[in-house]
């Protein structure tokens, strides 16, 4: 089972990205597929959650109404579209899996997990 996030790169403030974490080996049927973020220096942040099997989804405070998490089933992919993004959203990205819960303490805690994607919001 492997994750694989892309997308990640290089924006203005205010500018918009579209990150994108594409699963092998399992449909992840009723997982919760979570997006989180760490940056320098700074612990694990929940960035926001879509379970798989109805499609409710959660969101942090400090991306609510900016973030959007999506899932295409029939392509086996998450995505979290950034829009208004800031210079605190800068971080490396990590797209997880779990059966129970969207918030573990550190990545490896989760299910499975990516390999992350550095997002960098600088003018």
């Amino acid at each position: 089972v492997q994750l694989a996030e892309s997308g990640g790169g290089l924006v203005q403030p205010g500018g918009s990205l579209r990150l994108s974490c594409v699963a092998s080996g399992s449909t992840f049927s009723r997982f919760w597929m979570t997006w989180v973020r760490q940056a320098p220096g700074k612990g694990l942040e929940w960035v926001s959650s879509i379970y798989t099997s109805d499609g409710s989804s959660m969101y942090a405070d400090s991306v609510k109404g900016r973030f959007t998490i999506s899932r295409d089933n029939a392509k086996n992919t998450l995505y979290l579209q950034m829009n208004s993004l800031k210079p605190e959203d800068t971080a490396v990205y990590y797209c997880a899996a779990d059966r129970f819960v969207i918030r573990r303490s550190t990545l490896t805690q989760y299910d499975y997990w990516g390999q992350g994607t550095q997002v960098t919001v600088s003018s």
